[in-house]
Parts: structure tokens; sequence; C-alpha cells
């Protein structure tokens, strides 16, 4: 970074030279992963989601409203992280000169690299201006130009009736009743734009009537209504085929039920399948015993009523459980009839009575 100090009485810049904005390109590095998206698609994506930053700072001094450097970098901050964007900048040119008793003029020219997380960069060269009187005259520069890049490359929406950012330290200073009555407008400007904030939960305002819906304009979760609930176990029962348990079972998997309860979902169908299979092999014209296939639904609570007995008595491991109920009856649980569940259920349940005695 080359500093360069201009006497008082020497002249600013040539302003015919004044560096532009410029723009170009490189590519991501040989070996970049080909899927990974690149820079330009990355800043598109932010585009769409960044929101508008409207001119809510005021300069008491010279009085006029701004947006600074941090409203944009806030507006930008989530959008960029969210799609693997990041911003490397560089001072390439910085000149400063006195101006007044105290004050320092500086005039620089920063170049920034905005990467893609493909690793391919857009390169913005752009000017950077401000005056202070103290040893902030180069940080309010870096400010003015980093803020200007962000609201011109990525577009960054606006309020319609404040386009122009008025950052001119030439305006008239107010007298004394200017000042008050000023004063009592902003307050009253802050209480009603608080008070509309809280009415809009805490939302960012629409940039403009004709600007299409962003996300910050949707309905509160909580002012949504929520989608029924479906109840796949009754479903599951309600089958007509196992084509039919088939999907009800793919759904509830696809939803995030948990293990316990598909294994639920398959208690049922076993059941249900048992039951059609002693049917067809009871002989014609037989009647069924009073003691024949138990209803699936009494089935599947026996089942439940199983493994929550099991954890009473600390068997956890649904295995164990399914092991201890092999080698007493020969089968699994999904096959076995209510009193045997029922009769397994009592044993662990007095098990657990002795263990806590």
């Amino acid at each position: 970074m080359t500093v360069t100090q201009l006497h008082p009485n020497q002249p600013a810049p040539v302003v015919e030279n004044a560096p532009r904005v410029q723009t170009a390109y490189e590519p991501a590095p040989t070996g970049a992963p080909a899927d990974e998206p690149r820079v330009f698609q990355v800043i598109h994506r932010v585009m769409q989601d960044v929101m508008p930053v409207r001119k809510d700072q005021q300069n008491t001094q010279q009085n006029y409203s701004f947006r600074g450097v941090d409203d944009a970098m806030s507006a930008m901050a989530g959008p960029m992280r969210n799609h693997g964007c990041f911003i490397a900048p560089e001072v390439v040119e910085h000149q400063q000169r006195p101006r007044g008793d105290k004050g320092t003029h500086t005039v620089l020219r920063m170049l920034y690299r905005i990467y893609g997380p493909a690793g391919d960069c857009l390169l913005v060269t752009l000017p950077g201006e401000a005056m202070d009187s103290g040893d902030k005259s180069t940080n309010k520069a870096m400010s003015a130009a980093l803020k200007y890049m962000l609201f011109q490359v990525f577009m960054i929406p606006v309020d319609s009736r404040s386009v122009d950012d008025s950052d001119q330290d030439t305006a008239p200073i107010p007298t004394a009743p200017q000042q008050r009555q000023q004063g009592g407008q902003q307050r009253q400007q802050r209480r009603n734009g608080q008070q509309q904030r809280q009415q809009q939960g805490g939302q960012q305002p629409r940039r403009s009537n004709r600007a299409e819906p962003g996300p910050w304009e949707q309905k509160p979760a909580q002012q949504q209504a929520a989608p029924p609930r479906r109840d796949y176990l009754a479903e599951a029962r309600k089958a007509a085929n196992p084509e039919a348990f088939a999907k009800v079972r793919a759904d509830a998997v696809a939803a995030g039920a948990p293990p316990e309860f598909v294994a639920q979902l398959d208690q049922v169908d076993a059941a249900k399948r048992k039951a059609a299979q002693q049917a067809q092999q009871a002989p014609a014209g037989r009647p069924q015993q009073q003691r024949g296939p138990q209803p699936a639904e009494e089935q599947a609570a026996a089942v439940g009523e199983l493994f929550d007995a099991a954890r009473s008595a600390g068997v956890t491991d649904r295995a164990e459980v399914e092991q201890l109920f092999s080698s007493k009856y020969g089968h699994k649980s999904a096959e076995g009839t209510v009193e045997q569940l029922r009769e397994m259920r009592d044993d662990l349940l007095d098990a657990a009575k002795v263990a806590t005695a």
C-alpha cells in the first residue's frame, strides 16, 4: 500500500484521471469441483436473499439521512454465509492531503475479490474518499468504498424515495430553532418506525409497492395454519392390502418417524398378515374358534405394553426382548397371541418389582 502525502497548498488530484469502477474475473483453480457453483451464480443467489436497507440513520451536524456501511454489512452477512461467498479487500492506491487546520482528506482505490465456493473470484475496483478532523479519514474512505461496492455489485434493495446518498459535508447547518424542530420530528419518526415494526412483527418493510414479496414479508409461523397431522397408525390398520400399507409406511419414514414408531407399524402389518393366513387355512364350513386370530389393534397394543414392561425391568434393547420372547414361545413377538404377550409383560413387571424392592 502506497501513501502519498500532499502539501497543504498542493491542489487535489485531477478529477479527469479519477479511478473508475472496474471489474475482472479469475477462474477457479485447477482441480476445483465441477459441481460447485461459480461466483456469478453465488452473487445471483445472494441478491435473491439480501434484505432491503433504508436510510434510517441521521447526521445531526449536517442534517441529512444516510445508510451506513454497518447496515450494508448486516444485510449481506447472512446471505453470503449461506451461499459460501466471501470478500477479500486490498488498498491499491492511497493519497492524503491536509484540509483546514486539523482535517485530513483521503482518496484511495480499493480492489475487492469476491470469491465463490469453487475458488473463482470477481475482481471489483472502485474509489473511496473521506475527510476527518482526526485520524479516521482512511477508515471512512475504506468504509465508503465497501458500502458502495456492496450496493452496486449485489444491488441491495433500497427505499424508492432514497436512491441517492447525500454524503456531502457542505449542507447548510440549521439554526437553533430549526435544530429543535428537526429533533422533535426525528424523535416522532423513530417512535412511528418502532410502532410500525412492532405491528409487523419486527419484519423488514417492503421496499416498494411494485417489488416482489421477499422472505421477510411472509406471515409469521405462528399465524400460518398448521397442516393436520396424519395418523399413520390408524391408516396402517385400515390399509386394505400390502401395497396400501407399504405406501403408509413410506410416508411415515419420509416424515421423520422414529424407528420405534415404524416398528409399531410393522407389528400391525405382521398381525394383519397372520390373521389373513389363519383365515385362509381354516377348513371350509368350519366356524372360527373363539380363541382364533386376535384383532390387529389389540395385538399391537399388547406388543407395546410388552416393550414398556421390558424398559421398566431394565431391558432397553429390543433385540434382547425379542430373544427372551422367542426362547419362551418359539416365535417373534409380532407373531405372538395377546395372551402370550401379556403373560410375558406380567413376568417382566414382576421382575421389575423384585429389582426395586
